[in-house]
């Protein structure tokens, strides 16, 4: 007959513990689920409250200019969200089509001459045209390569974006050929350095430049794959600062 001592349960694992185990586990599962609908939701859910507020910023100050009796509002119930939106789009390429034709590049070149007389003006009206000229014309390479440089010492990279040949007095002053590299910051790549680096020691990279955006604004969170065969992955091209110390010495 079994005693009492026998029939007891064995320390350490009383129905509490097992209640508490379970209990954690319970716990630890709503964690994950908890944070695998953040991942799927907060992405969604910023990018449409951006453009929600990019879509009222718009409206709230171009469909007051709107005439009354021209107004799809008026004559409806409830207002059109993204009317203003539309109407820009449309201005813009309406002034686009008129620039095309003979009319269209006689305003335009006599509104260039008129703001060229104004001396604060020309000067803030002529970066302006050739930073939308450099970054929106087709054959322009501002922009369109995501590239690997030192930065700010040996042994130290960063991600940058070519923008150009470096010409002028900066490329005169130098025997070496440089490239004009916009260093972006982490989160905000609108803001960052120019640097004008040899040629040499700028290494184009395979990902496209919105991937390297991506990596910027993520803080190195996101990643993106490596588009090159696996042979091309198991090259090393760049030496470490150390091994190229010691072959030059």
């Amino acid at each position: 007959m079994p005693t009492e001592e026998n029939s007891a349960p064995p320390s350490g694992k009383g129905p509490k513990e097992a209640e508490a185990k379970i209990r954690l586990g319970f716990i630890a599962r709503l964690r994950n689920y908890f944070f695998a609908g953040l991942l799927v939701t907060a992405p969604i859910g910023l990018t449409l409250y951006i453009v929600w507020l990019v879509v009222n910023f718009v409206d709230n100050r171009v469909t007051p200019l709107i005439p009354v009796k021209y107004s799809p509002e008026t004559y409806l119930p409830i207002n059109i969200p993204g009317l203003g939106l539309l109407v820009v789009f449309v201005a813009i390429t309406l002034i686009g089509a008129l620039t095309a034709g003979f009319m269209g590049r006689f305003i335009i070149n006599f509104g260039e001459r008129l703001l060229a007389r104004m001396p604060v003006v020309r000067s803030i009206y002529g970066a302006l045209k050739q930073i939308f000229e450099a970054v929106l014309t087709h054959s322009s390479t501002a922009f369109r390569k995501v590239v690997l440089i030192e930065y700010p010492r040996r042994g130290i990279w960063v991600i940058g974006f070519i923008t150009g040949a470096t010409k002028g007095e900066i490329q005169n002053m130098t025997e070496d050929r440089l490239i004009n590299v916009f260093l972006p910051t982490t989160p905000n790549p609108t803001s960052g350095f120019l640097l004008f680096v040899p040629a040499n020691e700028v290494y184009e990279l395979s990902m496209t430049v919105e991937e390297g955006i991506k990596m910027v604004v993520s803080g190195g969170i996101v990643t993106p794959p490596d588009p090159r065969p696996k042979a091309a992955q198991e090259k090393i091209i760049l030496a470490s600062s150390e091994t190229s110390a010691n072959t030059t010495s």
